[in-house]
């Protein structure tokens, strides 16, 4: 049975309780967040672990509905979230990761649909990136070199899954991502008058290097099977990354991170 009782906040604050139990709502919550993208969706929240990530979070104006934290681990202040503290071997159980940080913590699930009119003018698309990893890393390239936004295509993993949003290394709340459908991309990206590129080993292929990416989207595909027909048709252009023959391919965020850096010069 659970136990919950209530201590004396700071000023201003909301009181801290204290939980002990694995069964109370909170830990049921996190748990289901951690496992189940509908569950995400449903709730409108995602779960995020560690307090570097926590002061990302507040530093960019995310939402934090609740933290959950160990004594001595607890954040001085998070402005009007929930405030639980848990014994270390609950917190443990509840943590994603084999090393918990002692600090757990609910935001609010941001809009995942895309604006009306897209302002920028580089984006990077996803089509089928199915491991959370590199979509999180890849997220983290987007926003280290200026990317205007992340669009993940039908078929991706989940943008705010615990293990995306560590991957992304607090770009989950500087860097907006859109889902999208491709012919609801190719109709926004028309209408913004920005040309869609594949990475592609296409016959009209031009070298990365020697391409204008200055104001353009570019899909990047899985490693597996690469950039789909059904998407690969919408795209206006083709670009290859020069690699020894005797290699196949590079790993997606790896992929990325070339045509990312070869976007950001070409805007310079």
């Amino acid at each position: 049975m659970s136990r919950t009782r209530l201590t004396v906040g700071g000023e201003g604050e909301r009181p801290v309780e204290v939980i002990t139990s694995r069964k109370n709502p909170l830990a049921l919550q996190i748990r289901r967040l951690s496992a189940s993208k509908s569950a995400r969706r449903e709730e409108r929240l995602f779960l995020c672990e560690g307090p570097k990530l926590l002061g990302e979070a507040l530093a960019w104006g995310a939402e934090v509905a609740a933290v959950l934290s160990t004594p001595g681990h607890a954040p001085e202040t998070v402005p009007g979230a929930r405030r639980v503290e848990a014994p270390e071997n609950l917190l443990k159980s509840l943590s994603a990761t084999e090393t918990p940080q002692g600090v757990l913590f609910l935001c609010r699930l941001p809009d995942l649909r895309p604006p009306e009119e897209l302002a920028g003018g580089r984006y990077l698309v996803l089509d089928g990136v199915q491991d959370p990893g590199n979509v999180g890393t890849i997220w983290r390239t987007a926003d280290a070199f200026g990317a205007d936004g992340l669009v993940l295509l039908p078929g991706c993993a989940d943008p705010f899954s615990p293990k995306t949003v560590r991957a992304s290394m607090g770009a989950c709340f500087r860097l907006p991502v859109w889902e999208m459908e491709r012919e609801a991309l190719s109709a926004a990206l028309g209408r913004a008058g920005v040309p869609l590129y594949a990475a592609a080993l296409r016959e009209d292929a031009g070298d990365v290097r020697r391409m204008d990416l200055s104001r353009c989207a570019v899909v990047i595909g899985s490693e597996g099977r690469g950039v789909s027909p059904e998407t690969l048709a919408l795209c206006g252009g083709a670009l290859k990354i020069p690699m020894r023959a005797r290699c196949e391919s590079l790993n997606a965020a790896v992929a990325a991170a070339v045509v990312l850096w070869e976007m950001a010069r070409g805007s310079e």
